[in-house]
């Protein structure tokens, strides 16, 4: 996957600074997104943002996205996003596979527009979601990946892919 450009879910961020990478506990971590945003190897997407800008006015994550990371996340209203939304969500609402609220909750939410942004622009989903074969209640992103060929993996694959080392 060398060479290729990574698409940073929300979870990525958040569990992160909630679970193992807190800013306290390992500053490396964060400044290495930036250093690799800036190297063009890693983006979001605007509806990511506004997940984590709907966090308390003082969440320290929600400062070190607008103070530091701010200028990557990808505008979703690019014309070729947009067709490959609608595609995305032909596919979901087609499906027998999922209940008429997973898909609607899929529309509505950044997932949808993360795997079109991808799909649009042949970029790789960083997610911490697993595949869940036969799930009817949510659509997960790797499911909806697999299905548009769209290559997907977790936060420390594309830190190995990246030779990302912390210190």
């Amino acid at each position: 996957m060398s060479g290729s450009i990574y698409l940073i879910d929300t979870n990525i961020l958040v569990e992160a600074y909630k679970r193992y990478y807190s800013f306290d506990i390992a500053p490396s971590f964060w400044s290495a997104l930036v250093q690799r945003a800036r190297a063009g190897q890693i983006v979001s997407i605007d509806r990511v943002k506004s997940e984590i800008d709907g966090y308390g006015e003082d969440d320290a994550l929600k400062v070190w996205v607008n103070q530091e990371f701010g200028e990557w996340f990808l505008p979703t209203q690019d014309l070729k996003v947009i067709d490959a939304y609608r595609e995305v969500i032909n596919w979901a609402t087609t499906s027998e596979q999922f209940t008429e609220a997973a898909k609607m909750e899929f529309a509505s939410v950044a997932d949808s527009w993360l795997i079109a942004c991808a799909k649009a622009n042949e970029f790789t989903v960083v997610t911490h979601e697993a595949s869940k074969a036969g799930a009817k209640k949510r659509i997960m992103i790797p499911n909806a990946c697999d299905a548009h060929r769209i290559p997907v993996i977790n936060t420390f694959d594309m830190m190995r892919s990246l030779n990302v080392r912390l210190g």
